[in-house]
């Protein structure tokens, strides 16, 4: 059983262009997230899926850098990108999906998801649709043999940007699987989208790294109050 995660970044986000190579503790925030990736119990490969943009050239720079598999797809084409990703690294039998904003994600909860997946062989699990879990700790699991049918039929550009909304929105087609927590956190932001979801996450590592490297989501939560406080944020809604 193969079970290979694939990491998508790339350098021109919208709303935080470059977040992705910010140094956290002097390192690029991409770093500390394949760090904490690493972790990782169940899963066997990893790569990280980049744009064939010239701006992501820094992206592939760094993965070399750090020993890190790389491959290079459509920029609008995220689900071509991750098909292509699938064929030039696998085979394998199940793909995780995971996000390059997400310096604080959990690998103990992406194993969760991944065991909850293979205990209910199902076709798509995650702990997105049904969020109970902080915005930040993203996980999505799907058997890889759907991928490469998804990626030749699906034409609608949702569905292309974002890989898998047609399988939640299709639950009559798949067998679907929630990994939930209670009580639920879905309202709290741990991404990195703006200048402040940055600033939270670099003083959570500046806060918890020295002490302990392996810092998981408690942790996180234990000092969270201390930390919005003293950088003034409230409301930390979705949007």
């Amino acid at each position: 059983m193969t079970i290979l995660a694939i990491l998508q970044a790339r350098m021109t986000s919208s709303r935080l262009p470059g977040k992705v190579m910010q140094p956290i503790l002097g390192k690029p925030m991409i770093g500390r997230q394949i760090e904490r990736l690493r972790r990782s119990g169940l899963i066997n490969d990893l790569v990280v899926a980049t744009s064939t943009d010239p701006t992501d050239d820094v992206i592939v720079d760094y993965c070399g850098d750090i020993s890190c598999a790389i491959h290079r797809g459509p920029l609008a084409d995220v689900l071509g990108r991750y098909a292509q990703a699938l064929e030039s690294f696998g085979p394998a039998d199940h793909v995780v999906r995971l996000t390059a904003d997400c310096p604080l994600a959990d690998w103990r909860i992406i194993d969760a998801c991944i065991a909850l997946h293979l205990e209910r062989s199902a076709d798509y699990t995650s702990n997105t649709v049904e969020r109970t879990y902080e915005k930040g700790l993203d996980v999505e699991v799907f058997r890889a043999e759907l991928l490469p049918h998804l990626a030749v039929t699906a034409s609608d550009p949702y569905d292309r940007e974002h890989v898998t909304p047609f399988f939640y929105r299709n639950p009559d087609l798949f067998e679907i699987a929630q990994l939930v927590q209670g009580p639920g956190r879905p309202e709290v932001r741990w991404t990195v989208d703006t200048p402040e979801d940055f600033a939270f996450a670099n003083a959570i590592y500046e806060e918890l790294y020295a002490r302990n490297p392996n810092f998981d989501s408690a942790d996180i939560r234990r000092v969270e109050p201390a930390i919005h406080a003293a950088l003034g944020i409230t409301g930390w809604r979705l949007v």
